[in-house]
């Protein structure tokens, strides 16, 4: 790919070094993760399939891990920014992988939101309460450089229209989940975790799912608006939530929404009518028919129901909801500067 056919993102986000000699990152740095299929590296049981079926992880690491996409996720980003390597799953560690808990745990599970959603896995709650037992089984898990990370991408806003709700009482659920959000930030910083960044909700109107409807030429303004109601009503309780912890940024924003505009470039490729949109929206891997997903598999002919384009990394989304590992290193790069606030 030369300088003229390169996709904006990949052009300004062409590597992502980190010097983990640098004396801004501590010895020892401890990730916990909590949230759902942007942040999980692996919490699935195997058994379920999905995430642990081809085609993911077929580049990174070459065969399925558990993570949605076709290589690293957002996790494994963030800990290499933070100078440390992403840390064990609390499933791994649970069936008896005998991996070092050196680096922290990873909770989120695909799927998942603040409460209970369409998939039956542990919701944040719950996620912190395995967090809550760890420590008490572990005495020496924690230590001052201990951050955590809580992920949110939809799932709880997917549940509910999927329950026949209508945006006029989205209002109530907005605030209902920041509130529980705002509380689950409290509970784990009380467990001991010194700083911990979350996410604001991506443009869901950007994802696959919904600029399928417009050819993959267009975001769905309707879908933003609701992040975007999020997003809003999440930083005024950050900010309010720092100003009672006497102005110390215990909790940092992780501006995820900007974060994707700004990897994706939307406002110039808008502008100019950019004909490589379509590559920037459209999926490398999805269904042959709106019956079928990435990965799925005619059970009694194991005829292939989904197709995956030439080469992922010209792809900014892997599947209808997910980045792919290059979109994926796009966002994290945009994301740095706030991560490095929890050092």
């Amino acid at each position: 790919m030369n300088k003229h056919t390169c996709l904006v993102f990949f052009c300004l986000f062409s590597s992502l070094t980190v010097t983990i000699s640098d004396e801004r990152f501590p010895v020892n740095l401890k990730l916990f993760v909590f949230g759902d299929s942007y942040a999980d590296t692996g919490n699935w049981p195997k058994s379920y399939g999905g995430s642990w079926q081809e085609p993911y992880g077929i580049t990174f690491p070459g065969t399925p891990s558990g993570r949605f996409s076709d290589g690293r996720v957002l996790t494994d980003y963030i800990a290499g920014i933070l100078g440390t390597k992403s840390p064990i799953t609390y499933g791994g560690w649970k069936s008896g992988e005998k991996k070092s808990i050196r680096y922290g745990m990873n909770f989120a599970y695909g799927g998942t939101g603040v409460f209970n959603t369409l998939v039956n896995q542990p919701n944040m709650t719950t996620q912190i309460n395995y967090f809550q037992q760890l420590i008490q089984q572990k005495q020496d898990l924690l230590h001052a450089s201990s951050i955590a990370i809580l992920s949110l991408a939809g799932n709880d806003y997917a549940t509910y229209f999927t329950s026949n709700h209508t945006l006029k009482d989205l209002s109530g659920l907005t605030k209902s989940v920041i509130s529980q959000l705002v509380s689950n930030l409290k509970r784990i910083h009380e467990l001991g975790v010194r700083k911990i960044g979350i996410t604001t909700m991506e443009p869901l109107g950007c994802l696959p799912q919904f600029t399928v409807f417009k050819s993959y030429q267009k975001c769905s303004n309707t879908e933003n608006s609701i992040a975007e109601f999020h997003n809003q009503v999440l930083v005024e309780s950050v900010r309010k939530l720092n100003n009672e912890s006497d102005g110390k940024s215990l909790f940092v924003i992780l501006d995820l929404y900007k974060a994707f505009l700004i990897a994706l470039n939307l406002r110039q490729n808008l502008s100019t009518g950019n004909s490589k949109l379509e590559m920037l929206l459209k999926p490398c891997c999805q269904g042959v028919s709106k019956e079928y997903s990435c990965g799925n598999v005619e059970k009694d002919t194991k005829i292939l129901k989904y197709s995956v384009c030439g080469n992922p990394n010209d792809s900014f989304f892997w599947d209808m909801i997910h980045p792919s590992q290059r979109g994926w290193h796009a966002v994290s790069s945009s994301l740095r500067s706030s991560l490095l606030q929890l050092l």
